[in-house]
């Protein structure tokens, strides 16, 4: 059974909806602030494709069904079929990442980052819109909830601490850029001086 993120038409209408509001608004910051070649890292349906230049990002996500629907919002845009925890780049090939909605579904949260670390160019910046466990009776909520809801969105994971995952994974938050309304967190961050990591043999331009 497919979970919602794997439903395109269905997850393309939960966000819609969304972003009426505050998301709307978060969406148009992440994509207006990308500078040079951009990663939008599980663009899902494409929702930030139009939102960047002609020419100037590539598009990852691991559902077809989803890249199929993203075509259509950018027809010219570079989709590839991966992972952000094994992404088919180059050290150092984008200037940009964009992670809209991403990190609380990866498998694998440290890797993902490592993998954004070493696709970044030096001064490079992730941006990303994220939600993340809320604190006392939320995160408890959370935490209950966090099975099912997983199961039921096919991936989603309503308590990660994200933010604190970006520090260990040695990148710094962006204080001014970072913004929080209850469990979304808006925010910048940067690689820290000799967190960057190497790849392996096999990894390809963009």
């Amino acid at each position: 059974m497919r979970g919602l993120e794997q439903i395109p038409w269905l997850y393309d209408l939960g966000l819609a909806l969304l972003e009426h509001g505050q998301l709307g608004r978060w969406r148009a910051w992440l994509a207006g602030g990308a500078r040079g070649r951009t990663l939008d890292l599980g663009t899902g349906t494409g929702r930030n494709l139009p939102l960047l230049p002609r020419g100037a990002a590539v598009a990852v996500d691991p559902h077809r069904a989803n890249l199929a629907r993203a075509r259509r919002r950018a027809p010219q845009a570079p989709l590839v079929l991966a992972r952000a925890e094994a992404l088919p780049f180059r050290d150092g090939a984008f200037d940009t990442v964009l992670s809209g909605l991403v990190l609380c579904s990866v498998r694998d949260v440290p890797a993902a980052l490592g993998e954004v670390q070493r696709v970044l160019a030096p001064g490079g910046t992730l941006r990303a819109i994220e939600h993340v466990r809320g604190d006392r009776a939320v995160g408890a909520l959370q935490d209950r909830l966090q099975p099912a809801w997983t199961a039921i969105t096919g991936g989603c994971h309503p308590n990660r601490e994200t933010e604190r995952a970006l520090r260990e994974a040695g990148l710094e938050i962006d204080a001014a850029s970072r913004e929080a309304r209850g469990v979304m967190r808006r925010l910048e961050a940067r690689p820290r001086e000799g967190s960057l990591r190497t790849a392996p043999a096999g990894r390809h331009d963009p």
